[in-house]
């Protein structure tokens, strides 16, 4: 119930990200009208299509895909019918009157006999805006679909989904009620309803032209990031603190597992619970097994990470920083690996991973999640702070927030009994994808290739699960992607299945990487890369040369592009010379 309650309240928090700008057309061109013949069926229409088309998507197959494209370009077409007949009713009717009639009837402008009743209409237009609706994937909606992804399509997740897609209808339903007054008003004072009906049409046109353009996902999820994402951490902060504060007493009880020389210090960092159990690995690294009573009197980091992350790539030379820097004054540093993908689960391909990251510190491979489950986490990278006594005391979720965490270690270990003084954060050097991200210049987001969680997709062909197929594709609109030549799409992945096979995005970022593998055969695959059908030049990444060569030995992240001057959405292009490569998804940097 708690986890609902925070679902219902991050879905209220979207009427304050720039991502919902797009939908507001449609929800108030019902302004004025009768709240439970119109707005209210709207809105149902919206939450429930919202929500069984984001479960859909959870099980992942081509079907729902090709559905959920079919229906939005429905949805597109009969929400511009509509704006068009708010404009001009007679107008849009000579051009194609039997649609635009359903149009007029939809907006229940004509009031004849024969118009379908105001509760059908609006809540045909609530299924349509549902289709369309993409909110951006803040903590909260991140934790339901990190869920989803992890366990599939279940009760909880539509039940968490609809609740996400309730508080947003609820916060939507307040403003137009506030709408609906000034609306009402402003036809009565100045007596141009026409006028306002006319803008209205304007602005539900505008907003089918940013979502076509894919601009509702790219531009606009940028900056609806910040506007809520310090609210929405806020909530699951509380509800974690809430969730896992233990009595006094039990804390109290433990007292007698600091060292004798511990200092007068306490730490203000607020005891979060106690630290669960490290069972469950299926193999540890660089260490034998560490239990929690081995690590009793230590402060112990553990870091949740998977190796084709890009953003536990970036967060790792600050976690093998902190463990250098700290190792002799009592930290102890974890690693949980946590596979995303299939091929994270190959022990040998972590082994690996960490030899390529120079990674010392253990490392518990937590391919079954046990270790993950027991933390109740949701994130990757993620990353725990255990005190002395076992407890946790500090968590911070994602990249970020460095000077913070080295903070709160240095805290935790004069509180043990440290008597190393409070230093200089560590500044690590971090080169090829470990740098971190341009904030300021990212549009394009992670795009996934597999047909589980495809989005964007542009070929000419329609997508279609686990079968060869020769695909085209021209040149995408922005955040959009394509395969060309012959590929099979798999649920994680697409392999190419002949040579000379490829893939164009059009993206808007300093740094593209793609996650690759050489196939089932593990023969090396070789590539070349073009940015706006150029060889990349200084634009190369630290997996190319200039001349946009590359090659593909192993399965992992590798960083195709870093732009090194004006930063500007390019057409990039992929093209593989051999066959057998699996190519996974795209991040930004």
């Amino acid at each position: 119930m708690t986890l609902v309650i925070i679902a219902y309240l991050g879905g209220a928090l979207t009427i304050l990200s720039p991502c919902i700008l797009p939908i507001l057309p449609f929800v108030f061109a019902r302004a004025g009208q009768s709240f439970v013949r119109s707005t209210l069926p709207m809105l149902a229409g919206m939450a429930a299509t919202f929500a069984a088309v984001a479960t859909l998507a959870a099980v992942g197959g081509s079907w729902a895909i090709n559905a959920n494209e079919y229906g939005r370009l429905a949805a597109l077409a009969l929400l511009a019918v509509f704006g068009v007949s708010l404009i001009s009713p007679r107008a849009a009717s000579i051009v194609t009157r039997p649609v635009v009639e359903l149009g007029n009837r939809l907006a229940n402008a004509t009031g004849r006999p024969g118009a379908i009743p105001t509760i059908a209409g609006s809540l045909i237009l609530g299924i349509a805006t549902g289709l369309l609706w993409a909110p951006c994937a803040g903590p909260i909606l991140g934790l339901v679909l990190t869920g989803a992804a992890l366990k599939g399509a279940n009760l909880e997740t539509s039940l968490l989904l609809a609740a996400y897609a309730g508080g947003a209808a609820t916060s939507l339903a307040i403003a137009l009620l506030l709408g609906g007054k000034v609306f009402a008003g402003l036809k009565r004072s100045l007596g141009f309803s026409e006028r306002v009906r006319q803008l209205l049409g304007a602005a539900v046109l505008a907003g089918v032209t940013v979502i076509a353009l894919g601009l509702d996902t790219g531009a606009l999820a940028r900056l609806s990031y910040s506007s809520t994402t310090s609210f929405e951490q806020a909530v699951l902060d509380r509800f974690h603190a809430n969730q896992d504060a233990e009595p006094a007493t039990e804390v109290a009880s433990n007292s007698s597992a600091l060292p004798s020389s511990a200092t007068p210090f306490t730490s203000g960092l607020p005891v979060e619970g106690r630290a669960p159990s490290l069972d469950g690995a299926v193999e540890w690294l660089n260490s034998t097994p560490l239990t929690t009573e081995q690590l009793r009197g230590k402060v112990v980091l553990v870091d949740f990470w998977t190796y084709s992350c890009i953003n536990c790539i970036r967060t790792i030379p600050y976690v093998r920083a902190w463990a250098e820097k700290y190792k002799d004054q009592g930290l102890v540093v974890i690693g949980v690996h946590a596979p995303e993908f299939a091929f994270e689960k190959k022990v040998d391909n972590v082994k690996q991973a960490i030899g390529d990251f120079k990674i010392e510190y253990p490392v518990a491979v937590d391919n079954d999640y046990r270790i993950w489950r027991a933390f109740d986490n949701s994130y990757w990278p993620a990353h725990y702070l255990i005190d002395a006594k076992g407890q946790i005391r500090y968590h911070h979720f994602g990249e970020g927030n460095y000077l913070q965490t080295e903070q709160a270690i240095q805290d935790l270990l004069r509180e043990a009994g440290s008597a190393a003084a409070e230093s200089a954060p560590v500044t690590p050097e971090a080169k090829g994808a470990e740098a971190g991200p341009d904030l300021k210049h990212i549009r394009s987001g992670e795009t996934y290739i597999g047909y589980r969680q495809a989005a964007g997709f542009a070929s000419n062909e329609s997508l279609r699960a686990d079968q060869s197929r020769d695909y085209s594709v021209a040149t995408p609109g922005l955040n959009k992607w394509g395969l060309s030549g012959i590929w099979t799409v798999g649920a994680e992945a697409a392999a190419l299945d002949g040579p000379d096979g490829g893939i164009t995005y059009k993206f808007n970022a300093r740094d593209l990487h793609l996650v690759l593998g050489p196939g089932a055969v593990g023969k090396p695959v070789r590539f070349q890369i073009t940015i706006n059908g150029h060889p990349p030049g200084a634009d190369h990444g630290a997996d190319t040369d200039v001349d946009g060569n590359g090659i593909v030995t192993s399965t992992r992240l590798y960083q195709l592009v870093r732009q090194s001057g004006v930063i500007e959405a390019k057409t990039f292009a992929i093209r593989f010379l051999d066959p057998g490569v699996q190519a996974y998804a795209f991040t930004f940097g």
